[in-house]
C-alpha cells in the first residue's frame, strides 16, 4: 500500500447551464364562437443547484490524486507483466491499494475527510490485470478484515494492514480473503495472488524535470509529468527507472541511501528544497549502466504493449530542453545522450529481430 505524501494547487472551471423560464400561449375558442387568448400556465425553471466551493486544500488534493492515478494506470501493465525481468524484485501482490484520511499530510486531512475518506481504509485504485481486478475488487471499497481479522481504524490503519497482509502475502499461494463494505452491503472476496515487480511507483512534488530510483522505488517529479507529452513517454520513464532497479544500478553507485534521501524529501507536502541543489549529492550514471538500463526498459515496455517508435526522439527532445547544464535535471544525472541514442538503435533492431522470429521477449 502505498501514500501520498504531495501538495498541488490546481484550478477548476465549472460552466453552468441556466436555462430560463418559457412562458407559453394557448389560443382557446368558447362555445359563442370568439376566440379568447388564455396564457398557460408559466412553467418553472428547474433551479440551477451550485456545486460546492472547493477550498485551495481540496482543489490541491483532486489535482495530487488524479497524477498518482495516472502514474498508477500507466505503470500497472509495466508491473505486471515484468516479473521475469524484474529479478529478485517480483513479488506476491493483491492488486489495490488502500487509504483513509490519515495517508495524507496533516494540512490535507480535513480536505481528505471533505472528500469522502475517514478513519477506515478504502480502496483507491486497482491495478489492472491482478487478483483485485479479477476478484471484483471496486475503487471505493472499504476494508474491514482480511482472513476474519478485523482491520484498525485511525492514523495506523496503513501499517496495521501492511503487518497483517505482508506475510500472506510473501508465504502464501492460497487466495486472500477480504470483507468490505460496498454500497452500505457487506461482502467477502476471494483475491487470488498477482506475481509482479514490486516496485512502488511515487510522484515527486518538484517542478524539476528528473525522476529518482533507489532500488525499490520510482519516483516522477511534478515536473516531469508536466513535460510528458503523453501516457506512453510517461511509460518510457517508468521502466527506465524499473530497469535501473531491476539492474541494481543505486547498489552499483553505491547510492542507495542517497537517492532514497531524495526521494523521501520529494514526497513531502513541502520538500526542503536545499536537499536536492545540483544533483542532490547523486553521482551521474555511466553510460554502460545507462544503455544497460535502455536495453531491458525497451523489452519491458514491448512486454507491457506499449510501443517503442519514439523511444529514442522522446530521450533526444528531454536531453535537448535541459542539457546537462540544467541543475538538477534528468540530462545531468544521465549526461551519455549520445552514446544511449546509439545503444537505443541497436537494442530496438535486436529486439525487433526477436519478434519477428517469435523469439521470447527477454534481453
Amino acid at each position: 500500500m502505498r501514500a501520498g505524501h504531495q501538495g498541488y494547487w490546481g484550478k477548476i472551471k465549472i460552466a453552468l447551464a441556466v436555462i430560463p423560464a418559457a412562458l407559453l400561449a394557448a389560443c382557446v375558442t368558447p362555445q359563442d364562437g370568439t376566440t379568447l387568448n388564455t396564457p398557460a400556465p408559466a412553467v418553472t425553471a428547474p433551479v440551477a443547484v451550485k456545486p460546492p466551493v472547493l477550498t485551495p486544500d481540496q482543489i490541491a488534493l483532486r489535482a495530487l490524486t488524479a497524477q498518482q492515478d495516472r502514474l498508477y494506470n500507466v505503470a500497472a501493465p509495466l508491473l505486471t507483466s515484468n516479473a521475469p525481468l524484474c529479478r529478485g524484485n517480483a513479488r506476491n501482490l493483491l492488486g489495490f491499494t488502500a487509504k483513509n484520511k490519515y495517508s495524507y499530510p496533516t494540512e490535507f486531512i480535513n480536505a481528505a475527510q471533505s472528500l469522502g475518506f475517514d478513519d477506515r481504509l478504502q480502496v483507491t485504485g486497482v491495478l489492472p490485470d491482478s487478483g483485485a481486478a479479477k476478484s471484483g475488487i471496486q475503487r471505493g471499497d472499504v476494508l474491514l478484515a482480511v482472513a476474519d481479522k478485523p482491520l484498525q481504524q485511525g492514523a495506523n490503519a496503513e501499517r496495521q494492514a501492511a503487518n497483517l497482509l505482508g506475510p500472506l502475502v510473501t508465504n502464501g499461494r492460497a487466495p486472500i480473503k477480504l470483507t468490505v463494505m460496498r454500497n452500505k452491503a457487506q461482502q467477502n472476496v476471494i483475491v487470488p495472488l498477482t506475481l509482479a515487480c514490486a516496485f512502488s511507483i511515487e510522484l515527486g512534488n518538484a517542478d524539476n524535470v528528473n525522476t529518482y530510483a533507489d532500488g525499490r522505488r520510482v519516483l516522477i517529479t511534478r515536473g516531469m509529468m508536466n513535460f510528458v507529452k503523453s501516457d506512453e513517454e510517461l511509460a518510457y520513464l517508468i521502466a527506465k527507472d524499473m530497469a535501473h532497479n531491476s539492474l541494481g544500478h543505486a547498489i552499483r553507485q553505491r547510492m542507495v541511501a542517497t537517492i532514497g534521501s531524495v526521494i523521501d524529501n520529494l514526497m513531502r507536502a513541502q520538500p526542503d528544497p536545499t536537499a536536492t541543489a545540483g544533483t542532490g549529492g547523486i553521482r551521474p550514471y555511466p553510460q554502460d549502466l545507462d544503455a544497460a538500463a535502455d536495453n531491458l526498459a525497451l523489452y519491458m515496455l514491448v512486454r507491457a504493449g506499449y510501443s517503442i517508435d519514439g523511444y529514442a526522439a522522446f530521450w533526444q527532445r528531454l536531453a535537448s530542453q535541459y542539457t546537462v547544464s540544467v541543475p538538477n535535471g534528468y540530462t545531468a544525472l544521465h549526461p551519455a545522450t549520445a552514446y544511449r541514442m546509439t545503444m537505443i538503435d541497436k537494442s530496438t533492431q535486436g529486439l525487433k529481430a526477436k519478434q519477428a522470429a517469435g523469439k521470447p521477449l527477454t534481453p
